[in-house]
């Protein structure tokens, strides 16, 4: 097996009903642009609080996706 490179980003979901699905959103929607997900870990949970009693649930999540690595060194060329 070859070596493996992670790279972690860092991104906040939001729900109206609970800190889980605020998870689920926030993974759901960095699956769309980030390929190859490994880990999730729920980083931090906070809400939004409003006079009306609304709650917002908030979860602040670290991703890990395999960097890809190129096959072969990029090489600079000269220009004339």
């Amino acid at each position: 097996m070859s070596d493996s490179i992670y790279k972690i980003i860092e991104v906040v979901g939001t729900s109206d009903t609970s800190w889980e699905q605020a998870a689920k959103n926030a993974v759901t929607a960095a699956g769309m642009s980030v390929r190859d997900l490994r880990v999730a870990e729920i980083t931090k949970l906070d809400m939004t609080l409003s006079d009306t009693g609304a709650v917002t649930f908030r979860a602040r999540v670290s991703l890990s996706f395999r960097y890809e690595t190129p096959t072969k060194p990029k090489t600079k060329t000269k220009t004339k």
